[in-house]
């Protein structure tokens, strides 16, 4: 039997943005909150350049967001379960009953290299593995190193590479296998990639050389 890497649940860090919302028995006390989540709109860089909107409450450079009534709540370091159980809590004081559900609005990884549609792709879920990644990127091209691909990470503000072979066993078990919120998979071509781009070359070669031996060979001819 396969042994199933454990999945870790990521924490909440300056900079993301967290749909946030909250429900009650009754619809309009709610609605005063999560209407300002309606107005927090920030904008983000897709795979194409272009600006998308995304609706959430930003986390500050403290690791705090605001919430209407509720006020300012620190959120850094805590999972999504975590950050949902403080909210109830604090909700509690002013709501019956509250239900509250919070998730990453911008949990998003780069997917580059030999995949069919290289891009950065935002996820409405958190537990995401490599798998999940290369299928939104069209899965790998015909050149792409299945048995090499690697993971870029960043962790306390450095970079971490990690290494994952699709045809071992042990995929489950990397340590890579579930990705974290910005983490960058590149495929590295193979070597019949460059064999193919320089295929074109050594015809072009070969065209030029022989161009030559006929023009020598007539030159002879008439000298």
């Amino acid at each position: 039997m396969v042994k199933l890497v454990g999945f870790t649940e990521p924490t909440i860090q300056p900079d993301d943005i967290l749909a946030v919302s909250i429900f009650t028995i009754d619809p309009t006390t709610g609605a005063q909150v999560n209407q300002v989540a309606s107005q927090a709109v920030q904008s983000s860089n897709n795979s194409s350049g272009q600006s998308t909107a995304i609706n959430g409450f930003l986390v500050d450079k403290n690791g705090e967001i605001e919430l209407s009534i509720i006020g300012k709540l620190k959120l850094v370091g805590l999972t999504t379960f975590q950050a949902r159980e403080l909210i109830r809590t604090k909700a509690s004081t002013d709501f019956r009953n509250p239900s509250v559900q919070v998730r990453f609005a911008n949990f998003k990884v780069t997917v580059i290299g030999e995949v069919t549609h290289p891009a950065m792709y935002t996820l409405p879920n958190e537990k995401v593995t490599v798998l999940d990644a290369l299928s939104l990127a069209g899965d790998l091209t015909l050149y792409g190193k299945r048995e090499n691909v690697l993971v870029i990470r960043e962790k306390d503000g450095k970079k971490e590479f990690g290494r994952l072979n699709l045809f071992s066993r042990d995929l489950f078990n990397n340590p890579y296998y579930y990705l974290r919120q910005n983490d960058i998979v590149y495929i590295e071509p193979d070597k019949s990639k460059s064999a193919a781009l320089n295929a074109p070359n050594r015809a072009n070669l070969g065209l030029i050389l022989s161009a030559i031996s006929v023009l020598a060979l007539a030159f002879t001819r008439i000298f």
